[in-house]
Formats: C-alpha cells, sequence, structure tokens
C-alpha cells in the first residue's frame, strides 16, 4: 500500500469509495475538485491509499482523507476506507500520515467528530492517542445521530 497526495483525477475514485459507505460524510464531485483549487488562506491535505500490488495506470484506491489545517491545529473533515479494505490498517496509515503532517507543521492539535455508533473508527482513533473532548447531539442525519468529538495533541 502507499499513500500519496490526492489529484483531481482521483475524485470519480474517491466518489465511488465514499458512496460504498453509507454512513461516511457524502461530499458533492464540485467539493472534492474545490479542494485542487488554489487558495491562500486555506491550507487542505487531501491523501489516498492505493494497493501497491497494482500497475500506475490501474491503481485501486483503498482509502482517502480530507484534512484542513486551522492554525495551529488540523481538522480531519472526513476519512473513508473501503470497506473490503476495513481493519486491514488502511485507516490507521492514512491517520499516522495526517499526524506526520501535524508534526511538520510545528501543529498542536489534531481533531474530529465520528458517529457515536462507529465503533470501529473510535476504538482506531483511540489506538492513535486521541480522546473523546465533547458531543454534538444530533449532529448527523440519516439516521439522526451524535457526533463524539476527538483531539489529539501533537508531540
Amino acid at each position: 500500500m502507499r499513500i500519496r497526495t490526492a489529484a483531481s483525477g482521483d475524485v470519480s475514485s474517491i466518489l465511488a469509495i465514499e458512496r460504498e459507505c453509507p454512513t461516511a460524510a457524502h461530499w458533492t464531485a464540485q467539493q472534492y475538485q474545490d479542494l485542487f483549487a488554489a487558495t491562500e488562506n486555506v491550507r487542505r491535505l487531501a491523501l489516498v491509499a492505493e494497493a501497491r500490488d497494482e500497475a500506475p495506470s490501474e491503481s485501486t484506491l483503498l482509502g482517502f482523507f480530507v484534512a484542513h489545517q486551522l492554525a495551529p491545529d488540523w481538522e480531519l473533515e472526513n476519512i473513508v476506507v473501503v470497506p473490503r479494505a476495513q481493519r486491514t490498517g488502511v485507516g490507521k496509515r492514512l491517520l499516522e500520515a495526517l499526524l506526520e503532517e501535524a508534526r511538520k507543521t510545528h501543529s498542536e492539535s489534531v481533531f474530529l467528530e465520528v458517529r457515536e455508533s462507529n465503533l470501529a473508527a473510535r476504538r482506531l482513533y483511540e489506538s492513535l492517542g486521541f480522546r473523546a473532548t465533547g458531543r454534538r447531539k444530533s449532529y448527523y442525519t440519516s439516521p439522526l445521530e451524535d457526533a463524539v468529538l476527538y483531539s489529539r495533541t501533537i508531540d
């Protein structure tokens, strides 16, 4: 598996991954394309995990994340791993890449929110040092559900 910076040509694959996961945050194609538009005031990072054994022209994306730097912090806005690759280390590798970027940019913390019922994701976050810091009542829809807020201080 290889982690690399996402490119505009990845948007269709990113959308396909996201659509396979009903509880993922669903963005439009335009919202993903906007990640690649240059803006001075917004620092965003989009990384993808692709299967290493595939030829470059036939790469298969296994997951992705989008994060937004709000100096001195980073917010994880979206992270999705295809169902067939869940619990294989893809999500962990993606999160480790975000934490490394936070270290490189001398950031203080990374924060995120997650569906209360997404126990697998919550266990992953906690295994990487994230701690629950709060809750947003009825934050998610379809189905209506609370969000649990997590934060991790960068060493």
